[in-house]
């Protein structure tokens, strides 16, 4: 028996490539944001359908719903997106059948999840901070390495290194609590100390530098307020602008491996 409804909590671009694979194969899904979304890679990132009222990544559109428009827009062909933080909807039965829903955990916390407020057909978790058998049913593996999307049914994945991937200048995080405001926009080429956003704070403006050149591949939406040491951008030395429209190689393999983990659950059952 499918699910009758896929919710993945979160629309940042690891979730959202999760989304467009689930989506290209046929299983309905939602996704659950926060009122202010804090994507970074915003132009793959369904989230920003929360600012924008509708976003397209790679010509699958999410578009902002309100619960009484959830089934419209899912027959109109595209992914609805609902300010859900807490997936409270699960607790709805006028809007869910939790025995009947999917959730999967694209927040990527890097930490132990709150308790769901019902109990779902099958609770999949991305990445640290999830343990299969404890805190979810299954545990996509996030972390660039030979087990990249890897499911498993049993313990926790890698452990958080606390370093991105890579080189790791190329990411930009906030010194201090503070309010964005862009002064570049994502797929620019930028140089090597170029002012890319200034951050408001209480105590004045901070210059956010890019720390090398390249490409902005990402960047906090404007006007949003950053926690000190949140990532609110990255720099691509590549270079190449076209990779600011396309899904990740990273996110399309934990993509993959959540479509198994779903599949595998589904023949359990059906045997």
């Amino acid at each position: 028996m499918r699910p009758e409804l896929i919710v993945l909590r979160g629309g940042g671009d690891l979730a959202s490539g999760v989304a467009l694979r689930l989506f290209r194969v046929g299983f309905p899904v939602l996704i659950l944001e926060l009122p202010q979304p804090l994507a970074v890679r915003r132009t793959v990132s369904f989230a920003e359908a929360v600012y924008e009222g509708a976003w397209t990544v790679e010509g699958v559109t999410g578009r902002l719903v309100s619960p009484d428009q959830l089934q419209h827009v899912q027959e109109q062909g595209e992914i609805p997106v609902l300010v859900d933080p807490n997936a409270n909807l699960l607790a709805n039965a006028f809007l869910t059948s939790p025995h009947k829903t999917i959730v999967v955990d694209g927040r990527l916390l890097k930490r132990e999840p709150d308790p769901l407020p019902a109990r779902p057909l099958l609770h999949i978790g991305l990445g640290p901070g999830f343990t299969a058998g404890m805190n979810c049913d299954a545990v996509i593996e996030t972390r660039r390495s030979h087990t990249l999307g890897r499911v498993y049914w049993d313990g926790p994945t890698q452990s958080d290194s606390g370093q991105p991937e890579g080189d790791p200048r190329r990411v930009m995080r906030a010194p201090v609590e503070g309010r964005l405001k862009a002064r570049a926009q994502i797929g620019e080429h930028v140089e090597e100390g170029q002012v890319l956003a200034d951050l408001l704070s209480e105590g004045g403006s901070q210059p956010i530098v890019s720390p090398l050149s390249g490409m902005l591949r990402g960047l906090l939406h404007d006007g949003v307020t950053a926690p000190q040491n949140m990532k609110i951008g990255d720099v691509d030395p590549r270079d190449d602008a076209s990779a600011c429209w396309l899904t990740s190689d990273k996110a399309l393999a934990i993509g993959g491996g959540v479509l198994e983990a779903i599949l595998v659950h589904e023949t359990k059952r059906a045997g």
